[in-house]
């Protein structure tokens, strides 16, 4: 029996049918592979479903559809490409279903919450609060002025207070360390589990009760201030870790102390990551009510005070109107709902624009001998703890480069 596999000879003297390319490469033809097998995918399934056997559901049938749809086009990949090409494009479509299907539950869940809250958005939202307005009266009457403002105030105070603690736990776990590391450690593990209303019951007891602070926005934010805490902690020890310990051991070797290297060279380095930590503390802290009810206490009146008095915010207007029987009350409660998304998108932006690196390219700056000392001391963090060349230096070190220093 003769073989009739090619030779390698027959390879190199025949040559590559196509030219190289990336496997995410997709061809006109990978696009016919995927629609067809698209295609073949929702036939099948609409025979085995509607006419084979006795079952219905259309949430059955697009899942059952996927996984048909995979496995067809893995075998059509297979046969086409190879085996390595198959499980590459079964991998890239698992993938991206994940991805399309987080999207779009995103995209559904902003998309609901505009249609709904967007008719009750009036200029009376925003100038207006809630002290003189009653069952009967408009929708265009009342807003939530007193609500944004305790809000702000509220989310103000909880990073004043958590980020600082936050990042300075993270650098003495990653930094420091030593024996109260692992302690420290733990506790910031067991109050990242702490639901959040034993965090406005812990402030209830501790300052309301006991010491008789009464109800106030400052109270809040120190309930706030302990679910936010162990997020940012957390979030920014795992950021400091991927800082390489090349600039830290170039740094001490330059004679800088070890707080300046954390300062000025482990800090602005992790920058953006550490903007991250606050945004993701910001969002384990924005929406809690729980902890407002027992804090906060809420008011239909505003009070730009949060050291004294109860005080509203976004979570407790929704959470006091959307209860409501009247339809006004709970537009306003949806209107509330897109203030309070709308705030978070902007404090999320801002606090992305803000841990922004500085620079973008090191390389580039350290080779262009043109730029002046304040320009390279900008570069680069660890270019603070020195003192640059002179340009004095640098033109009588080109014009004699072999002459030595006197």
């Amino acid at each position: 029996m003769s073989n009739t596999s090619p030779t390698i000879e027959q390879f190199a003297a025949d040559g590559p049918d196509d030219e190289p390319r990336t496997p995410r490469t997709m061809l006109p033809e990978d696009w016919g592979m995927m629609a067809g097998s698209g295609l073949a995918a929702v036939a099948l399934t609409w025979v085995v479903f509607y006419r084979l056997l006795p079952i219905e559901g259309p949430v059955g049938f697009w899942i059952v559809t996927w996984v048909t749809f995979v496995l067809i086009y893995r075998q059509v990949v297979r046969s086409a490409h190879g085996r390595l090409a198959g499980t590459d494009r079964v991998v890239a479509v698992a993938l991206s279903s994940a991805a399309a299907g987080l999207f779009s539950v995103l995209i559904i869940i902003i998309g609901y919450v505009v249609v709904k809250g967007l008719p009750g958005i009036t200029p009376a939202f925003f100038t207006q609060t809630l002290e003189k307005v009653g069952p009967l009266d408009p929708e265009t009457k009342g807003g939530a002025l007193h609500a944004i403002v305790g809000t702000l105030q509220q989310l103000g105070l909880t990073v004043l207070i958590a980020v600082p603690l936050g990042i300075t736990t993270a650098v003495f776990l990653n930094e420091v360390g030593g024996r109260w590391a692992r302690p420290v450690r733990t506790l910031v593990d067991a109050m990242s589990g702490v639901p959040s209303i034993v965090a406005g019951l812990f402030i209830y007891s501790a300052l309301i009760l006991t010491f008789g602070w009464g109800f106030s926005g400052f109270a809040a934010s120190l309930s706030l201030a302990v679910l936010m805490l162990p997020t940012v902690t957390r979030t920014c020890e795992v950021v400091l870790r991927l800082v390489p310990n090349g600039l830290r051991e170039a740094a001490l070797a330059l004679g800088a102390p070890r707080w300046r290297v954390v300062l000025q060279v482990v800090l602005p380095t992790a920058r953006s990551g550490v903007s991250t930590s606050v945004i993701l503390g910001m969002a384990r802290a924005v929406g809690e009510t729980a902890p407002l009810i027992l804090t906060a206490l809420g008011s239909s009146i505003l009070n730009a005070n949060p050291l004294s008095g109860p005080q509203s915010s976004l979570p407790l207007y929704i959470w006091q109107l959307i209860r409501s029987s009247d339809g006004g009350q709970v537009r306003r409660a949806w209107a509330g709902s897109l203030a309070l998304l709308v705030i978070v998108l902007v404090l999320f932006s801002l606090a992305r624009s803000i841990g922004r690196p500085r620079f973008s390219n090191i390389n580039a700056g350290y080779a262009n001998r043109n730029t002046d000392d304040g320009e390279l001391a900008r570069l680069d963090p660890a270019f603070d703890l020195i003192e640059g060349p002179s340009d004095r230096t640098l033109d009588r070190l080109d014009a004699h480069p072999n002459e030595d220093d006197p």
